[in-house]
């Protein structure tokens, strides 16, 4: 598995390269360290409406060779690394401005605003899983930043979110879901919102449903970066899911998408299939922002 290699090889030059991190962008993986892009695998999409939103100079990367996409992959990456500091000790956090319609950081930092939530389980670039209770912490987190599957901890950035009131849960900035659902739950916190990875299998939704009971609390699930998801995993984001972003998943779109009660955008859909979800997402209507 590619994303297992990219991880790997950190822990092979664990001694000599402390500062890596992989994030995922037009389905690649892209392997960061020192600031700029040292390896990128994939990618296997043609076309990202989302990319075509967001880097409108990119076209969405449609049309051009697989050399000519991994480098615009690079300078769209390195780009945002210079921009917002991402995976160095310059890293911006505070943000109030909606940088993806419909996102996850946007809609977590809504509900918050309302008060519909407490607290946001979200994963940091140099951090980790994070517990965050300020809405401008979890959209500055969020914005721009794409699914983000591997990390290692950076001082500065721990420390700027320790000081904005943010729970940085591993030392070694591991990104574990259930476990730091698990400490906010500790914390005492009874309406939670957690991201959890689609695409990856390691943590297990149906572990949520066990932390709600065990400490008689309301997490939110909302299930981020489901592109290339297993039908295994497709079929438990189905079951145990509230809010489900379709990414550039055929079969997230044909078997969830049925089951939704509620679905937001065309584009890239946002599937919501619980009446906890529906409350969450409500919180980001408002005059400005009609479904």
């Amino acid at each position: 598995m590619v994303l297992d290699e990219l991880i790997e090889r950190h822990k092979i030059n664990s001694e000599v390269q402390k500062d890596y991190h992989v994030l995922r962008f037009f389905s690649a993986f892209v392997a960061v360290s020192d600031g700029k892009v040292q390896d990128i695998k994939g990618p296997c999409l043609h076309y990202c409406p989302l990319v075509e939103l967001l880097y409108k100079e990119s076209g969405g990367l449609k049309n051009i060779g697989a050399g000519q996409i991994k480098d615009n992959i690079k300078s769209i990456v390195e780009d945002k690394i210079r921009q917002f500091g991402f995976f160095t000790p310059g890293r911006k956090f505070s943000e109030q401005e909606i940088s993806v319609p419909f996102g996850a950081s946007e809609m977590l930092m809504y509900a918050m605003r309302k008060e519909i939530i407490e607290v946001a389980v979200i994963v940091c670039d140099g951090a980790g899983s994070v517990v965050a209770t300020r809405p401008e912490i979890v959209q500055g987190i969020g914005a721009r930043m794409n699914g983000l599957f591997f990390t290692t901890p950076i001082k500065e950035v721990t420390e700027k979110l320790k000081k904005a009131g943010c729970q940085v849960v591993f030392q070694d900035a591991a990104i574990d879901q259930i476990k730091a659902v698990e400490k906010a739950c500790q914390l005492g916190y009874k309406n939670i919102a957690v991201t959890m990875n689609g695409y990856v299998e390691q943590d297990s939704l149906s572990q949520i449903k066990r932390l709600e009971k065990e400490f008689n609390t309301a997490i939110t699930t909302l299930v981020v970066c489901t592109t290339g998801a297993s039908p295994e995993r497709i079929e438990e984001i189905g079951t145990y899911g509230d809010v489900v972003w379709a990414c550039a998943s055929k079969e997230v779109r044909e078997q969830i998408g049925p089951k939704a009660i509620l679905q937001i955008s065309q584009r890239i859909p946002v599937f919501v299939l619980t009446a906890k979800g529906l409350e969450f997402v409500a919180g980001y209507a408002d005059q400005n922002q009609i479904f």
